[in-house]
């Protein structure tokens, strides 16, 4: 991979993301210089990464540096999402056929401290203290979690393509997920228990088990935080 080629993929997702949080509204016009001024980074790749983004249908060119973010922006974005979801899905299939003793031990060692800390988190809730700290701990802790389950697919090409796809960069992820979390103590909580089931279908290799496990959690992870945003 070139220096170019890594620099269109940053300002790519940067643009997309914008779009997809609504930061860049359907009708704002983007230019080339501002978004390579912004990223601090040449035009070259920001060029590359808007005609990309002009063959997502996510913008419309309207001279030779300048662009506007299309009025179709939700049907764009609904098709982005749904390409996420599904790589989520084919990962945990992937994780469920090559993933290792020592990679499943290390996911139940990740979720035991992933517990220790909600535990934590109720607990200080529940005597009105500070949240903070351990609040950033667990989402921490969840983010090695995923992590941890896209090595196991042992498949980088693929890893690749879900870091792509992804509707909200990991940053922006992070901020609503925040967002959503003081607004919502329980927000996400439904869907937390998934991971333990998500393991248990990774150690049996049942791949059409862990396939559906993830792409129900990715659904429900991606819509919860497409109407926060």
């Amino acid at each position: 991979m070139t220096v170019t080629e890594t620099l269109a993929d940053q300002a790519y997702r940067h643009v997309r993301t914008a779009i997809a949080s609504g930061e860049l509204p359907p009708g704002q016009k983007v230019t080339e210089r501002g978004v390579a001024e912004r990223l601090a980074i040449s035009p070259t790749p920001v060029r590359e990464a808007l005609r990309r983004l002009e063959l997502d249908g996510l913008i419309e060119r309207i001279g030779p540096r300048t662009v506007l973010v299309a009025a179709i922006r939700d049907a764009a974005i609904d098709d982005l999402a749904e390409v996420e979801v599904g790589l989520r899905g084919l990962v945990a299939r992937f994780a469920a056929r090559h993933a290792t003793t020592a990679q499943l031990d290390a996911l139940d060692r990740i979720l035991d401290r992933a517990d220790d800390l909600l535990i934590l988190l109720k607990e200080h809730r529940r005597h009105d203290r500070p949240t903070d700290r351990h609040l950033t701990a667990l989402l921490d802790t969840m983010q090695e979690f995923n992590d941890t389950v896209d090595a196991c697919a042992h498949n980088p090409v693929l890893i690749r393509m879900l870091e792509q796809s992804r509707v909200f960069s990991r940053p922006r992820r992070r901020e609503l997920l925040l967002q959503r979390v003081h607004e919502d103590e329980t927000f996400g909580l439904e869907r937390y228990t998934s991971h333990r089931a998500l393991v248990r279908a990774l150690r049996a290799g049942d791949s059409a088990a862990a396939e559906q496990i993830a792409l129900t959690d990715a659904q429900g992870g991606l819509a919860a935080l497409r109407e926060g945003r």
